[in-house]
């Protein structure tokens, strides 16, 4: 047996309770990884042109702050 079909097969057995808390955590690691991602990306540079789009949006008065 895979190790992933021996996860959700112990995923299977887990009370409601249990269950709950586990999505949670999996959610938890889930938005760590897409914050750490979009560090990374933002360091790197790969964001600057959506941000110099945003200001020129703004600027123009085709965007408004919330």
């Amino acid at each position: 047996m895979r190790k992933v079909e021996e996860i959700e097969d112990q995923i299977r057995k887990l009370s409601a309770q249990e269950f709950a808390e586990l999505r949670e955590w999996i959610l938890e690691q889930d938005w760590k990884t897409w914050d750490a991602q979009l560090e990374a990306d933002a360091k790197a540079g790969k964001l600057d042109k959506l941000v110099a789009e945003g200001k020129e949006e703004y600027k123009s008065g085709r965007a408004r702050k919330f």
